[in-house]
């Protein structure tokens, strides 16, 4: 925990594993240089490619190669095979500093790794719905773009202490995969401390400013917010340039479009909302989708949506359970970030 951290103290620690090996190493070279030749010098530099920053690295591959340089010329071997190895360690050194100047987080790529992967697990444990009081059921499936662990659509969740009301917000950034990751972390963690403590237009008003404050030309996004009385039923959605959402109907045993509308959050102050609300009896449903759900090349939104409606059906007819996982199943391979929420009372 402390390496991952990336702090002065841990660099200089392993930085200082890694000299010592290097000084084993050179000792063993000194001894019989054929059980660990000028090659072996090569191992020393990846791992430290792969463990320090920038600086320390530098100190490092000074150690290495001049280690490596003694060991070499302390053996009689032909002069030109020493100056072939010699060379291609400083050409080894060069890529490595290079390679370590131009990483952009400052941190060497374990490290940085490490760093997204927290960043994407928290992302979707905000998302994760809360559990929910018998009689009602969540479900939420997505997949990002090109298959990558990062996207662009994401969940915010909030059920108050009482279990008895619950928001949620599905917002799709505009872009796609890791382009749109950072505008969704950032978003991300801005709803998510506004969910709850904000409530329907005045949480979206707020997602606005903060968006319009981000002075980028492509920087807004599409929502739906989701209200919820799990006591009575009763419902609000609110929805800011997002595809409208799916109700079901335990009596039509269908899906039919909800009238939500609204224009996406970061375009333009105050936007125009429309909110829609009604009441979700026993064995009804609301579905919420994100465009690259319904979106083709060879298809336009009135077809996607129909499209949707039919394979909705079928997969919601099979049971709540594995729903909304059997939707996204269904959606063809493409190059946009596909999610699908489903919150059914039994």
């Amino acid at each position: 925990t402390s390496w991952r951290s990336g702090t002065q103290r841990s660099q200089l620690v392993a930085a200082g594993g890694l000299a010592v090996g290097v000084a084993a190493s050179f000792a063993v070279s000194l001894g019989r240089y054929e059980l660990f030749p000028l090659a072996g010098y090569f191992l020393w530099l990846l791992l430290g490619m792969l463990l320090l920053r920038f600086w320390p690295l530098v100190g490092l591959t000074g150690v290495i190669s001049a280690a490596g340089v003694a060991a070499c010329l302390s053996q009689e071997t032909a002069t030109d095979r020493k100056v072939a190895g010699l060379v291609i360690l400083a050409l080894a050194v060069a890529l490595v500093l290079y390679v370590a100047s131009r990483q952009r987080s400052g941190l060497p790529t374990p490290l940085s790794e490490a760093l997204l992967s927290d960043l994407r697990d928290r992302l979707a444990a905000q998302g994760r719905v809360p559990d929910l009081p018998d009689g009602w059921h969540a479900q939420s499936a997505m997949v990002a773009a090109y298959g990558v662990g990062y996207a662009g659509d994401f969940m915010v969740a909030d059920l108050d202490e009482d279990g008895q009301h619950l928001e949620l917000v599905l917002v799709d950034v505009v872009g796609k995969g890791v382009t749109a990751a950072p505008s969704a972390l950032l978003l991300a963690g801005a709803l998510g401390g506004l969910v709850g403590a904000m409530h329907d237009r005045d949480l979206f008003d707020a997602a606005n400013d903060f968006l319009l404050r981000q002075h980028a030309d492509e920087t807004f996004a599409t929502a739906v917010h989701l209200s919820l009385d799990l006591g009575t039923g009763g419902y609000t959605i609110l929805s800011a340039g997002h595809p409208p959402a799916l109700r079901w109907s335990a009596a039509d045993r269908a899906w039919a479009v909800d009238n939500s509308r609204g224009l996406a959050l970061g375009i333009m102050p105050e936007p125009e909302l429309h909110a829609s609300s009604g009441i979700l009896a026993p064995g009804d449903a609301l579905m919420f989708y994100t465009d690259g759900v319904i979106e083709t090349p060879t298809n336009d939104l009135d077809s996607g949506i129909a499209w949707l409606q039919e394979v909705g059906r079928g997969a919601f007819l099979r049971g709540v359970d594995g729903a909304a996982a059997r939707i996204v199943g269904r959606v063809a391979r493409g190059d946009d970030d596909r999610a699908v929420l489903i919150i059914a009372r039994s």
